[in-house]
């Protein structure tokens, strides 16, 4: 069931590197795909979709070719892209209803009971006859994903779907997500660290279209345990702490800035060693891969 991205790249026409020679393979599971906002995840997601070909290099899927036969590929595909339209006018059981369709469900009595389980699983049954453009984000995020699940998917791909949600709502997604089975390869994008954090058993940070760091988020975390380090300044020392320390983020509380910074041995000055978390990690990858530093206010 393992999928396999080997040497995949893609220039878009106005000459956008989007990928770069990216390889990936991704088991069964929930993987969780990180990176800033143009870094590639999205363009990557549309690929493996089979919606856009790349320019060179291969996608398997399990002993599937994927770029050589996509309607295979599509049968077996749910997908739940960081923006899609639905029918505002429609209830969400006639929506569910003409997407079980076209997975191929043609069976009436079937659908219909597909339909009303599908709307159980994602908590919408009792609102199936509310027009969906009455639905609030998360509700419509929700459906999404019983779209995406409508065919039985071997293999989805959610593009950043807790993007705008408040927290209770992208903590019912997140839940959802994690009630899908370990016999599917659940690709999970976002630039939300704690989303990966909280779900994914395997994870890779892409950059300007390459990948940075790839692996068990455990096994990333021990590869800077000792390294990251904390101080508390006021605010208007920022600068010259960034032009002295490698500074990987910077946050405000209270009014004064809360370093984080990445040393080998003990940077002296007041600073104080902290266990690293996913977020550490990310900004330190991200700055690396950069060739400097990457301060970020949060």
């Amino acid at each position: 069931m393992t999928l396999r991205i080997q040497s995949v790249s893609k220039t878009y026409p106005n000459g956008v590197r989007a990928l770069q020679d990216l390889s990936l393979t991704i088991a069964p599971g929930m993987f969780g795909l990180l990176g800033p906002n143009g870094a590639g995840k999205s363009s990557l997601m549309r690929t493996i979709a089979t919606l856009q070909p790349p320019d060179s290099g291969s996608i398997m899927f399990r002993d599937l070719d994927v770029l050589r036969e996509p309607e295979k590929l599509r049968a077996q595909l749910g997908y739940l892209p960081q923006e899609f339209g639905l029918y505002p006018n429609m209830p969400a059981d006639a929506i569910l209803d003409h997407f079980a369709t076209l997975k191929g469900v043609v069976q009436p009595g079937e659908r219909k009971e597909l339909v009303a389980s599908l709307l159980h699983q994602v908590n919408l049954y009792d609102v199936r006859k509310k027009s969906v453009g009455g639905y609030s984000g998360g509700m419509k995020q929700r459906l999404g994903i019983a779209i995406a699940l409508a065919g039985s998917p071997k293999l989805l791909i959610v593009d950043e779907p807790t993007a705008g949600l408040d927290p209770t709502e992208r903590n019912r997604f997140l839940n959802l997500l994690a009630e899908i089975g370990d016999d599917v390869v659940v690709i999970l994008s976002t630039h939300i660290v704690e989303d990966v954090r909280e779900l994914c058993s395997q994870m890779a940070v892409i950059n300007k279209g390459q990948v940075v760091v790839q692996g068990e988020p455990e096994r990333i975390l021990d590869e800077v345990r000792g390294h990251i380090w904390r101080r508390t300044i006021p605010r208007q020392q920022a600068e010259a702490y960034r032009a002295q320390y490698q500074v990987i983020s910077s946050r405000m509380v209270a009014g004064n800035t809360v370093l984080h910074v990445y040393a080998t041995s003990h940077p002296g000055d007041g600073f104080e060693q902290v266990e690293p978390s996913l977020e550490d990690v990310y900004f330190h990858r991200l700055a690396e891969a950069s060739g400097g530093r990457v301060p970020v206010e949060a």
